[in-house]
């Protein structure tokens, strides 16, 4: 029997066949007056791409059916969607484009159909994109990146009329932020470049917001507009942004509205006017004066939009005690008058210990950064803390004060002992500021690996200090680090302001002109949250120092970094900062630390001298003793009873279980 071969289907010819079927298509997507794919039609240009794949060479045209394949949405997306949406703005801008991506969508889920073949053997053979992302990504790139601007502007022109009460369409802009999440194909760096300057936006918004109601409003018609605000943002996130945005929107109010505009300070008008009622109108009569530390009590008691009155206070310190901290200019008079009300304030709260924490956390950036403004405001509220709450509540942050006292006595030491044995100049400035342990708040140090210009530096100054101090260890902390290093680009040199993290990761690039991830890694010696804060800083945020690829704004272990050598800024010296880390956190843990000690020695105080004690009287005298710095939870004393039981500090009566008795 005879076997009689099929002629080839040429490229020419089957492509004219083909694109019968794609202006079908197109025609159906623009709503022309076309009928819709039959399944005889459907299974005739599947068929044709079929035998066009598998005839023998040369007239195997999978690699060209694969180029046209995408060749045929570029052109679809230049000669049709691209005209559709140019001249289009605002609100018809976001309907044209949701259509458009529907459209885009269901024309690449017929077009795989069609190609099918392709991605089961041809692309499922090669380290190639799918069908389903090259018909995606054409989108992307050639429709979202040329209107993403302009698209992001107008969805935050929409949420701003919403937020002044213009009602809108939020369907419409579930959809466009769906489209932000969609596109990006697992990933989610076009949802993130939108919500950081939806962000940015918002905190604009409520900045211009404050400025007016904080002068306007009375302090509860204030917080009412605050608490309505942060219900409205919750909305938002519900209706139409991503869920990951909640948290960031509410941090964005919060700043915004509280802590920058503090919320203290109206509390402090408040608590001045009713003071002089009581004073005054009521002569001093005992009953408003109670009535008045009641009502303060109360207030200052509860966790106002996420925040502790004790972390407001301190945040209200801090903006009056760091160089252009305050929102107006004040007078050292008015300076210390605030201090002293605020010091009385501090009164009412039951968690004294956690403010001291948070003073401290900010106590320690002002000077470490050289953020205070005035060194004799910092002494001064010190002293009024100590003489409220006794030696104990400062101890540690006079500590601090007189430790930066004999850092820059030390440093000059240094700048001798370079002068004297110039041999051991390390060839750059270096000051070094040494801390004592205990003192100051605890900081993560690493085996970090620092950079040869920066271990020479190291080195001298242990040497020096190794001759005034021989029996002192030096640990160093290069978390706290910063420097300045000269950036050499094409354009212009640059000074760049970095942490010691930041140098060390760019002066790498000195010896490489390009570094995975893993190898910074292995090189810097960092955990992945330190080294991806690093890089996210030099090369997603402001000051693209670093180009990556490929190029999103997420770090992933899996990417690779180079210099830009094209990187330019207006001015001669940048300052790039890392992303922010909350340290609410972090005080809170380190303050709930500290009460289990001051339970255990307090109990144990109580105990030594009573020797035999029933546990409901125990308990009282422990709260009593306490109270003053902060409210013990009965329960956490329950525990640590047991746990001094354990350690054998007490010991539970054999008869009587709820009579402890101390072990000496």
């Amino acid at each position: 029997m005879a076997v009689i071969e099929r002629e080839p289907i040429e490229l020419s010819k089957g492509w004219e066949i083909m694109e019968k079927g794609i202006t079908k298509l197109k025609n159906i997507l623009e709503e022309k007056d076309e009928p819709q794919f039959s399944s005889e039609g459907y299974m005739k240009l599947y068929t044709l791409i079929y035998d066009m794949c598998i005839q023998k060479a040369p007239h195997d045209y999978s690699q060209q059916l694969y180029h046209k394949y995408r060749e045929t949405f570029e052109e679809y997306i230049s000669s049709t969607v691209l005209p559709s949406l140019k001249d289009k703005h605002d609100e018809f801008l976001l309907r044209e484009l949701v259509k458009r991506w529907s459209n885009h969508k269901i024309m690449v889920r017929w077009m795989s159909r069609f190609f099918h073949y392709l991605d089961r053997y041809y692309i499922a053979r090669r380290s190639i994109p799918g069908l389903k992302v090259v018909g995606l990504a054409c989108f992307k790139e050639k429709v979202y990146a040329i209107l993403n601007e302009k698209v992001r502007d107008a969805v935050i022109s929409l949420i701003d009329q919403e937020r002044e009460g213009v009602q809108i369409d939020r369907a419409l802009l579930k959809n466009v932020i769906d489209i932000f999440v969609e596109i990006g194909m697992g990933k989610m760096e076009c949802y993130e470049d939108f919500e950081a300057a939806m962000l940015k936006d918002t905190a604009a918004y409520y900045s211009r917001k404050s400025s007016n109601w904080i002068f306007e409003d009375s302090c509860p018609g204030y917080m009412l507009k605050l608490e309505e605000c942060l219900k409205r943002e919750k909305e938002r996130v519900a209706h139409y942004l991503h869920s990951s945005s909640e948290t960031k929107l509410i941090e964005i109010v919060q700043q915004e509205l509280l802590t920058e505009q503090v919320f203290v300070r109206k509390t402090i008008e408040l608590h001045d006017k009713y003071l002089a009622y009581a004073e005054g109108s009521f002569k001093n009569h005992s009953l408003f004066h109670k009535a008045l530390k009641e009502a303060y009590e109360v207030l200052f008691n509860k966790i106002v939009a996420g925040s502790s009155s004790a972390e407001l206070l301190a945040t209200f310190c801090d903006n009056i005690l760091k160089k252009g901290g305050s929102t107006e200019k004040l007078s050292d008079e008015a300076i210390e008058e605030t201090l002293e009300k605020v010091v009385k304030l501090l009164a009412y709260i039951s968690d004294k210990d956690l403010f001291a924490e948070f003073f401290r956390k900010k106590l320690a950036r002002r000077l470490l950064f050289d953020y205070s403004a005035n060194d004799e405001h910092e002494r001064s509220v010190l002293l009024k803390l100590k003489q409220q709450y006794g030696r104990q509540y400062t101890s540690k942050m006079e500590g601090m004060v007189t430790d930066l006292a004999f850092a820059r006595e030390n440093q000059n030491h240094f700048k001798e002992y370079l002068s004297s044995n110039p041999h051991l100049n390390p060839g750059m400035d270096l000051t070094v500021t040494v801390l004592t342990t205990g003192f100051w708040p605890s900081y993560k140090s690493s085996d970090h690996k620092l950079p040869a210009e920066m271990v020479k530096c190291v080195e001298v100054f242990r040497e020096f200090y190794q001759t005034r101090l021989q029996h002192r260890k030096l640990t160093w902390i290069y978390s706290l680090g910063s420097c300045v290093i000269k950036g050499m680009f094409d354009s212009k040199s640059l000074e760049l302001s970095l942490t010691t993290y930041q140098a060390s990761a760019l002066l790498l690039f000195n010896e490489s002109d390009s570094l995975s991830y893993q190898e910074l890694k292995s090189q810097l010696d960092l955990s992945d949250d330190d080294l991806k804060r690093v890089l996210h800083s030099l090369a997603c945020a402001k000051y693209k120092i670093l180009n990556k690829d490929p190029n999103t704004r997420t770090i992933s272990p899996t990417d690779v970094f180079e210099f830009n050598a094209k990187f330019t800024d207006r001015m001669r010296r940048i300052k790039v900062p890392l992303p922010p880390v909350d340290e609410k956190k972090e005080v809170v843990a380190d303050v709930d630390k500290d009460r289990r000690f001051a339970v255990d020695a307090s109990i144990v105080r109580i105990m030594k001298s009573r020797k035999v004690l029933g546990y409901q009287a125990l308990v009282m005298e422990c709260v009593e003793q306490l109270s003053r710095m902060f409210k013990p939870d009965v329960k956490v004393i329950k525990k640590r009873i047991e746990d001094l039981i354990n350690r054998e500090y007490l010991e539970r009566d054999r008869e009587n279980p709820n009579l402890f008795r101390y072990l000496a």
